[in-house]
């Protein structure tokens, strides 16, 4: 998938080093997505409300609440909202309930494409 195939998404990404936080919003504001982003899993829980974001990247590794647990938070209050859960440990890490995707660290914009392509099969691309 290329920028030119994606459909403008409201994003929310969640993770408590702000470099990598602001490296998937970078990455995912090139192709053209509306994306907010905060470093904690109660900051983003006071941003979210149900239909405000199309999907939600999340860290795994979290102080005070981790990916799973935020992701869970979600998913009670929104069931059908698609989280994908961003980690150095996706080789070990079981996939959680509430989490749709898992990306391993390190990835590319292509890893994150894909992940909106697996998540949101008809958002994800025009036509």
């Amino acid at each position: 998938m290329t920028a030119v195939d994606v459909v403008k998404l409201r994003i929310l990404v969640v993770d408590d080093e702000p470099s990598v936080g602001n490296a998937v919003k970078l990455l995912l504001k090139f192709d053209g997505h509306d994306v907010e982003s905060t470093q904690s899993g109660k900051e983003a829980l006071a941003l979210f409300k149900p239909g405000r974001f199309d999907l939600v990247f999340t860290d795994f590794t979290m102080p005070g609440m981790n990916g799973d647990q935020l992701a869970a938070a979600i998913k009670a209050d929104a069931p059908g909202q698609p989280v994908v859960m961003i980690t150095a440990h996706a080789g070990i890490l079981t996939q959680s309930p509430d989490v749709d995707f898992v990306v391993g660290k390190p990835f590319r914009l292509a890893n994150l494409r894909e992940a909106i392509a697996k998540v949101l099969p008809t958002k994800g691309r025009l036509g």
